[in-house]
């Protein structure tokens, strides 16, 4: 036994603190065994059981089947529910449509007849192409204007000329540059040789 003793003492000594660890929890487990065995049952409660044990006691069957309880209707005072209806406010009235309705608009004014917008009596328009420096922009720009024919060219004054070249943007200039004027003079006239002697082949 001694000898056994001091064959394993090193390893007492090396796992002594978990030896004594694995003891206290030993000690835990038998005592709670020991309290757990101990412990007392606790007794059902009987109070509610009939004396002869058979079922729950009755309860008060008077209160459960009585009816509840109505609360009392407090009159109202025929001065107080007048009083009440004077005090409360009238709805509010829906505001009256107004009777005034909007001027209408005043007419445009119809343009006066001048010499540049006005056409010839056929009112047949030319082709204002035939016109040399009259492209289909300007052809349509002209259009635009009011111009439709060489007899309205060949009427214009020197203040048409300028209103017109002034609403021509980028071609400004070219009414007197290529001679408009004199060229639908000879084209309304239907002065084919005269116009081609003097600008060129049509």
């Amino acid at each position: 036994m001694n000898e056994f003793i001091q064959t394993n003492w090193p390893y007492v000594e090396a796992y002594w603190p978990y030896i004594i660890a694995g003891l206290v929890a030993l000690l835990v487990l038998l005592w709670w065994l020991v309290a757990a065995m101990r412990r007392t049952k606790v007794e059902t409660d009987t109070s509610d059981i009939l004396d002869d044990g058979k079922g729950p006691a009755n309860r008060n069957q008077a209160l459960i089947d009585a009816p509840p309880a109505v609360e009392p209707k407090v009159a109202v005072p025929p001065a107080a529910e007048a009083t009440s209806q004077i005090s409360s406010p009238a709805p509010a009235a829906a505001p009256a449509p107004s009777a005034e309705l909007e001027p209408a608009p005043a007419p445009a004014p119809e343009p006066e007849p001048d010499t540049v917008t006005a056409a010839d009596a056929d009112g047949i328009a030319d082709d204002l192409s035939r016109i040399k420096g009259v492209g289909p922009k300007l052809k349509k720009m002209l259009h635009e204007l009011g111009v439709n024919n060489f007899a309205q060219i060949a009427a214009w004054t020197e203040a048409d000329i300028d209103r017109i070249d002034s609403q021509l943007g980028r071609f400004e200039g070219r009414i007197r540059r290529d001679s408009w004027t004199d060229q639908a003079k000879l084209l309304a006239a239907d002065d084919t040789s005269g116009y081609e002697e003097k600008f060129g082949k049509l």
